[in-house]
Order: C-alpha cells, then structure tokens, then sequence
C-alpha cells in the first residue's frame, strides 16, 4: 500500500511534509536540530498523535546524533533539556510522551552500556536506530489496527470519520483511515463521509486528499451538516482515531467528535476508535483527567490569514472527549476492546508490554 509518509529519517536529517501547506502544495523541510523539529510539531507542520510520536522520537535521536558532548557523562546531562523541549510543544496527545520515555529508557540502557566501552559514537548510532524503529512498528501496529478494525465495517455503504487520522497522522498507512484503506482493499464498496473539521480543516485539507489520493469515493461535508446524514439513515458506521485514550476507555479526538458519537448512538450506528496501544493513559481514570489544548484565536477569526470574523472573544478547544458508553469498540494493534473498557485496555496493554 502506497501512501504519503508524513516524516522520513534520511542522511541529511528528518524530512517533514508541511501539513500546513495542504493540499495546494507539497513541500518538504528538512532538520539536523532537535529544536526545530519541537518547533515544527509545536506549530502543527506535523500532527496527528502517533506522527507526533515518531518526530519526538527522531527529534530526540537528533539531539543526541548532533551534541558536541565529549563524553557519555556530558551527553546524560544533555538529555533532560532534549526531552523537556519535546514535551513542551503540544499537552494532550500522548504519544508524544510515550515517544520521549521509550528513547529515554533507551538512552540509559545504552548510555550504562557504553560507559563501560567508553564508545558514545556507538550510542548516537543505536539512538537513531531506536527511532527508526519507532516509524516502523508505526507501520506494522497501522496494518494489524486496519485488518481489525476492516472486519467491523459494513459490506457496503456509507463511513463517517472526523478529523485526520491517515498516513499524515501516524506515519503509516493510518489508524482510522487505515481502516478504511484495507476495508477497500478487500473490496468493500465503501463511501467516506468527511466533514470539514474546522477550525483547522484536516478533514477537508488533509483526510479528502488521502482518499482522493487512493481513489476511495468519498464527499466532503460541512461539520454542521453531521446530524443531516445521520437523520437520512445512510451512515453505517462510524471510525475515528485518538490522541489519548483513559483507563475506562474515555477517548479525547479532534473537537466535533464528542457530538458524533452522540448522534451516532441516538442513530443506532456503531462508533469505532482505532488507536494503537501507546494512545492508552492508563495513569488516569476517565477523561476527566486529559488536558485539553486550547489553540490561537486566529484559527477560528481567520481562514489563510483572512478575516473572517469580527474582534470577539474567541474559545478554541482542540479536543473534545468522548465518553466510553458511546464507543462500540477500541481497536488497537493487540486486539478489539469492548466495554467493559477498564479491565479490556488493561489486558490489552499487558499484552503489548510482553
């Protein structure tokens, strides 16, 4: 399955497609410097929970490739600032701090290691394998998460999804979109409704462009036109992905998701979530607990940098929550969980621990 990767290691450094420029261009940046790839993840250039994951871990392995320390010693005292500058660019998805841990664990197994040899060129170079290998079990979890969730999805008919969660999103094939991508390679006669996702617009700039891109039909659709579709009583099912998912399978998305699980159980259509593993929270109970970013003003006043509103207070919520009543399943790269979700994602994450 071809598909456009959002991030690549390469020789020169980590190349970024610039999401921001979707779909009128395709323009790719590339980084040496650990501090302009928080920049590019802070500033959405990438976005998508587990994409941002993969930067994380690629920013991170920048950092340690590129330090001037002279020893294994000087590099350790180097890596809380690599880790916090990563952290600090984006609250609610949470891969991109199981990114930062892995690497981290990583560091130190490789760091006590390589003290005793004394070899830091050595841990630099097992470093950016560590990340490389990241973006590839982001791959092979997409796939398993798409064969799953594709045996869930309707024959035939309509799909709903919201937001991006495609190859931009994670550096695979996609979660969410994923799904969709094997329900289609199976032959499965699917036809994907995308609303826009405003204020940001990743359905209409980024999810219409990957299915266009695939050749799976689909039709764009203004976010208030959701309830519309519902009420005609063509939408068979409904999958989106996460960036964060509690312990009672409570599931934070792009904002517009709340009130789609709401309609979709007045409805009667069943409400997938296809995350991988390292979007469970298993630390918080319920979705009580999950921060929610709140963005600039100037996404909602402004279109492309033009006007669109007067001077008015703005709110901005990049995320809404989903409670776990309203999810038919979780669909994850160990396996589907069904309520109850606690002790489902509980055992689930134990499975992919071993």
């Amino acid at each position: 399955m071809k598909v456009t990767q959002p991030i690549e290691w390469t020789d020169a450094g980590v190349v970024m497609v610039d999401q921001r420029r979707l779909p009128g261009e395709v323009i790719r940046h590339t980084y040496t410097d650990y501090r302009d790839v928080a920049a590019a993840i802070r500033d959405m250039e990438i976005r998508g929970a587990p994409a941002i994951g993969v930067a994380a871990a690629m920013g991170f392995a920048l950092g340690v490739l590129h330090s001037k320390a002279a020893t294994i010693d000087e590099l350790r005292a180097e890596v809380p600032k690599i880790a916090d500058t990563l952290a600090h660019t984006r609250p609610t998805a949470v891969d991109l701090f199981w990114a930062i841990e892995r690497m981290r664990r990583r560091f130190d197994e490789l760091a006590s290691k390589s003290a005793a040899a004394g070899s830091i060129e050595t841990l630099k170079r097992e470093m950016v394998a560590e990340a490389r290998q990241v973006h590839a079990d982001r791959w092979t979890d997409d796939e398993t998460i798409g064969k799953l969730g594709a045996a869930l999805l309707p024959a035939e008919g309509q799909v709903m999804t919201q937001c991006n969660a495609g190859a931009l999103a994670t550096a695979g094939i996609g979660t969410a979109l994923g799904v969709i991508r094997v329900a289609a390679e199976q032959g499965r006669k699917m036809h994907v409704l995308v609303p826009e996702t405003r204020p940001y617009l990743q359905g209409s700039r980024l999810t219409a462009w990957e299915l266009a891109e695939d050749g799976i039909p689909l039709t764009l659709i203004t976010d208030n036109m959701v309830g519309h579709f519902f009420k005609k009583g063509t939408v068979g099912a409904v999958v989106v992905g996460a960036d964060r998912i509690a312990a009672n399978g409570d599931t934070a998305n792009k904002i517009g998701t709340y009130q789609i699980a709401v309609l979709a159980r007045e409805h009667n259509v069943p409400f997938f979530v296809a995350a991988p593993i390292s979007t469970l929270d298993l630390t918080i109970p319920t979705g009580e607990q999950i921060p929610i970013e709140q963005r600039a003003a100037e996404e909602v006043t402004h279109i492309r940098g033009v006007r669109i509103a007067p001077d008015v207070p703005v709110a901005n919520p990049a995320f809404d929550v989903t409670p776990a009543r309203l999810i038919a399943a979780i669909i994850t790269e160990c396996g589907v969980a069904r309520a109850p979700y606690t002790e489902a994602l509980r055992k689930l994450a134990a499975e992919r621990r071993k």
